[in-house]
């Protein structure tokens, strides 16, 4: 049977081309093609039938993304999303992921690796990209103890939106010192990016949300 999609994007021809690209798959179907948040909503509470992935665009008019992820979250929180953006903005991927989502798609990816997100959140419950499967590659066996009580500390801090700077403030260090801790962090997890450390500290459970 097929997985059944749900678009969100206000952009016309954009969700239009995705519906067709997902419908050509064989094992995915799109039911519904939706431009905002507050239609989201909408088809939540007037629909029996729910999806089991959505795609959803973070800019959007009236309701954007990270508003209808909040709803989701508190509403529906083990729906599968994956978020869908123009351009990698650290700071509103993590406020997505905080809320549940399960990975995030530029929208100019390739038809393959688009396939593959949508298989890998349905096999596995997450997609990482290039950027993210890396440090997961390496670090997906480590466990809680691994960190120390202060590096963990530190996730907790660089899983919010806080500037480097201000979780220096917060940690009463020095910008140069909380500099090592990323440092150090990153090379321990082989990542290359705040986004894929705070999506694995998620999905592991090292930090609480």
């Amino acid at each position: 049977m097929s997985k059944k999609v749900l678009v969100v994007d206000d952009h016309t021809l954009f969700s239009q081309s995705l519906k067709g690209l997902i419908n050509s798959l064989q094992d995915f179907e799109v039911i519904e093609v939706l431009k905002n948040g507050k239609e989201l909503v909408d088809f939540y509470e007037g629909n029996k039938v729910k999806p089991d992935i959505v795609l959803l665009d973070i800019r959007m008019p009236v309701m954007d993304g990270i508003a209808s992820m909040e709803w989701l979250k508190e509403n529906y929180p083990n729906q599968k999303v994956l978020a869908l953006t123009m351009e990698h903005e650290e700071d509103t991927i993590i406020k997505m992921f905080k809320f549940g989502c399960r990975g995030y798609l530029l929208k100019d990816i390739d038809p393959d690796e688009f396939r593959y997100a949508m298989e890998s959140v349905m096999e596995t419950g997450y997609y990482y990209n290039n950027e993210i499967s890396e440090a997961f590659s390496s670090a997906d066996e480590k466990k809680n103890e691994d960190f120390t009580k202060r590096e963990i500390e530190f996730l907790n801090h660089v899983c919010t939106e806080k500037t480097y700077k201000e979780i220096a403030a917060e940690m009463n260090l020095s910008p140069k010192t909380i500099d090592g801790y990323r440092e150090q962090l990153f090379g321990k997890l082989n990542a290359k990016s705040r986004t894929g450390v705070v999506l694995y500290a998620i999905k592991h459970k090292v930090v609480s949300l």
